[in-house]
């Protein structure tokens, strides 16, 4: 059976016929709704954020990070046009109520419109920040976007020109659904659904930020997915809110997508190869298997255990044999003078050689280092929600002994350079904190022009960081960026450095490894290892050479010696 290779991270259904699923593996998957087995495939030239079908379910579209969005006809998934346009990645793309328009919603701050055929007949520019979600009024007249920069505009689809713009006090918001009054539910980071009618209410929903609602307008229900690991079902009868159930996800769903299907059924995008059921008339998932993907999501070069590897099933691996299965997606490696930690989706810091949790924290992890304190062995831990864990790694059990507010976003790198411990975000700030005190030195909002991606610690408190931008930032000890052009086209994923900080490597999601040489000030390699992305970086000292971990499960070497 054809089945995804890497995360399904967006998921639409048609009826009780289809469901149809956008993966990090590039591919685009229509499946039998009733069975729940694979028609066919097809692929883009980079990851696949979200799919969804025509009124008629004649045609699906996908929206992807190759910056272009594609309709596909079905059943047999023939691509009928391919829809050109954007700078950045296409986040989502919705059809018209009447089937033979789409609107399209993308990272470079813009909404566009196209015909089917591929003809852009309207481009809406306003927003300052990317732009995650785009819906159509129920009547086809106006858009509906939400953006990263705290807003929501109402377009008119006749003028092109903006109705009304709706601030939500700078929050950032992913998801939007409307009723079919035209009222509008918007989740945001502050686990808020925010109401949008003739005047603007919330209510405090979830405990981490929204991921993505949705609305079936004539059962009157919406759903609500959080990195609190929670959906919750609400009744939205007469366009007001109230809950009628809550669920816990199950470790391989991924709260990034979901849709109603056929009956009384909810799907679900996951972490596997392919998605997952949930009655909620029965309020009961269904039995199904689930495969586990064999994409890498870090890598590590290991004193101990060699070359280490962990991913979207949780099995951490090393050189190539199984160390231990921890069962759910993790996003870092980690090394200690005594063990590997890693950490990811439910929020649970665990011991990598043994699978043992040590921490539980309110939402998923991102990132770690370590730094010394004292004299004494510390890890520095990046979560979604912003905070900085630091645990005392000396003694027989690791000891959380503080949590640092080093964002007031997701957390996508921490590094440690001379003393100094860094940081940068999805809200494309950058932290400096004294690492005896836990104290912070500096905070540089935008000192990235989109989401920083990662960072990683050079010598003398010189630190370098990449971001969406496609910019490598190389900060020296008195916190001012050096820009360095990159031979990057598509964004930035991960940054690390040789052991003496002349080496920098930075990979993309487009396959692409490209190291800089600090001392000669020019790239000395560029090379596109993989069709899938390069997931991290990690610098090996033993063979001089950079380690990179891909969504296809490989890890890939550079050599700089």
């Amino acid at each position: 059976m054809i089945e995804h290779t890497g995360p399904i991270s967006g998921i639409a259904a048609y009826e009780d016929r289809y469901v149809i699923t956008a993966g990090y593996d590039n591919n685009v998957i229509l499946w039998d709704q009733r069975t729940k087995k694979s028609i066919c495939r097809t692929q883009h030239d980079h990851l696949v954020n979200q799919v969804a079908f025509s009124p008629d379910g004649q045609f699906a579209v996908s929206s992807s990070s190759d910056y272009s969005a594609r309709v596909w006809q079905l059943p047999d998934m023939r691509l009928y046009s391919v829809l050109r346009g954007h700078d950045d990645d296409v986040e989502m793309s919705v059809f018209h109520p009447g089937g033979q328009l789409i609107a399209t919603a993308s990272r470079d701050h813009n909404v566009r419109v196209f015909n089917l055929e591929g003809a852009c007949l309207a481009t809406f520019l306003g927003h300052t920040a990317d732009v995650i979600s785009v819906e159509w009024s129920p009547d086809g007249t106006q858009l509906i976007s939400s953006s990263d920069d705290g807003t929501v505009k109402r377009w008119s689809l006749d003028s092109q020109a903006l109705i009304k713009d709706i601030d939500l006090n700078g929050v950032e918001t992913d998801t939007i659904a409307i009723t079919k009054n035209g009222v509008i539910f918007a989740g945001n980071d502050e686990g808020k659904i925010v109401r949008v009618a003739d005047d603007t209410t919330s209510i405090q929903a979830h405990d981490a930020g929204i991921k993505r609602v949705i609305i079936d307008p004539d059962k009157s229900l919406l759903v609500s997915l959080s990195y609190d690991r929670r959906m919750k079902i609400w009744d939205a009868t007469d366009d007001r809110l109230t809950i009628l159930a809550t669920a816990e996800l199950p470790d391989d769903v991924w709260p990034r997508s979901a849709a109603f299907a056929g009956h009384s059924k909810l799907v679900f995008a996951t972490f596997g190869s392919t998605y997952r059921t949930f009655d909620y008339g029965a309020q009961t998932w269904l039995a199904e298997d689930v495969p586990a993907t064999g994409g890498a999501n870090a890598v590590l070069a290991s004193k101990l255990h060699g070359i280490v590897t962990v991913g979207d099933s949780g099995t951490v691996k090393a050189s190539g044999r199984e160390l231990c299965d921890i069962g759910t997606l993790c996003n870092f490696l980690v090394e200690t003078s005594g063990t590997i930690l890693t950490g990811g989706q439910l929020g649970i810091l665990y011991d990598a050689a043994t699978g043992r949790p040590i921490l539980q924290h309110r939402s998923p992890l991102n990132c770690g280092v370590t730094f010394e304190r004292s004299g004494r062995e510390h890890v520095l831990i990046g979560s979604y929600t912003g905070e900085g864990l630091v645990l005392d790694m000396c003694g027989d059990v690791p000891r959380h002994i503080e949590t640092i507010h080093l964002s007031e976003n997701a957390i996508k790198g921490v590094a440690h350079s001379a003393g100094t411990l860094f940081s940068v975000s999805a809200d494309a700030a950058a932290a400096w904190f004294d690492a005896e005190t836990l104290t912070q030195r500096a905070l540089l909002e935008g000192s990235h022009d989109k989401i920083a991606n990662g960072c990683a610690g050079l010598d003398a408190g010189f630190f370098a960081s990449v971001s969406r931008d496609l910019k490598l930032r190389i900060w020296d000890g008195q916190m001012q960026a050096t820009v360095v052009p990159t031979p990057h086209d598509h964004s930035i994923k991960c940054v690390a450095a040789s052991a003496d900080g002349r080496y920098i490597a930075t990979g993309g999601y487009h396959g692409r490894i490209a190291v800089y040489d600090r001392r000669l000030d020019r790239w000395i390699s560029d090379d596109r290892e993989t069709s899938a992305g390069i997931s991290s970086l990690a610098f090996d000292r033993e063979n001089q050479e950079f380690l990179g971990s891909s969504y296809d499960g490989r890890v890939y070497r550079v050599p700089v010696a």
